[in-house]
């Protein structure tokens, strides 16, 4: 564990952003409780997929956050995108809500749920958790993963422009308040969660997919493509 979860697991872009964050007590903390967790319990996403928001969308490349909140905490499900499962993997819930709202939204149709493609356009799929039990949802909840978050969105808040925040969720909407201070440089995006419990309250009918695409398009920047290969 010691030798995986280290800074340097992280694009060289990410690591000169979250630098400080490494020396913190709070991660010391978490690095321990990490440690034993993964090595007595069922810990999901594989150790190796913790920071794949981070690899998988450097920060000079980030035109979009999509926040969720802890990874699917079934078998196989979690590889580190938010929201995303490895291709032939069935469709979670939340993600056959997302892409039912896709397809009314855009008229867009996906069948497969590896959002690989989004993160590689400059979406970043994070998490405000990172890491879960198997089969037990926000199980690794305060323990210091939502400071290192909170650590992300402040450095991208502090060092970009003209971001587009997309918050899915109580947790997620909670990370606005790191956020009003700066509306006037960014732009947030808010809906339930889309999970079946909370997708009816809101996020069916939000339209974010076509918000965010006229939002780049008015910023003259590409415009994300919604299909997935």
């Amino acid at each position: 564990m010691q030798s995986i979860f280290t800074i340097n697991q992280i694009p060289v872009s990410w690591q000169e952003q979250l630098d400080q964050e490494w020396s913190q007590s709070y991660m010391q903390k978490l690095r321990a409780f990490l440690k034993q967790e993964y090595s007595q319990k069922t810990i999901y996403p594989p150790q190796n997929c913790i920071f794949a928001a981070l690899k998988s969308t450097p920060f000079e490349n980030v035109r979009v956050v999509i926040l969720g909140q802890d990874p699917y905490p079934g078998e196989g499900q979690a590889h580190g995108l938010s929201f995303s499962v490895p291709q032939g993997q069935v469709l979670p819930a939340s993600l056959i809500n997302i892409f039912r709202e896709l397809k009314t939204d855009l008229g867009i149709e996906n069948n497969t749920g590896c959002l690989q493609s989004w993160a590689d356009q400059g979406i970043l799929l994070l998490n405000t958790v990172l890491t879960v039990r198997a089969r037990e949802p926000f199980s690794h909840a305060g323990q210091g993963w939502e400071r290192f978050t909170d650590a992300i969105i402040t450095k991208l808040i502090q060092k970009k422009n003209h971001l587009i925040f997309v918050l899915w969720g109580s947790a997620a909407k909670k990370k606005c308040d790191l956020l009003f201070h700066s509306t006037h440089k960014h732009a947030i995006l808010a809906a339930a969660h889309p999970s079946p419990l909370a997708a009816h309250r809101g996020f069916f009918g939000c339209s974010h997919f076509s918000k965010i695409n006229y939002l780049l398009n008015k910023l003259n920047k590409p415009m994300i493509n919604w299909k997935l290969p």
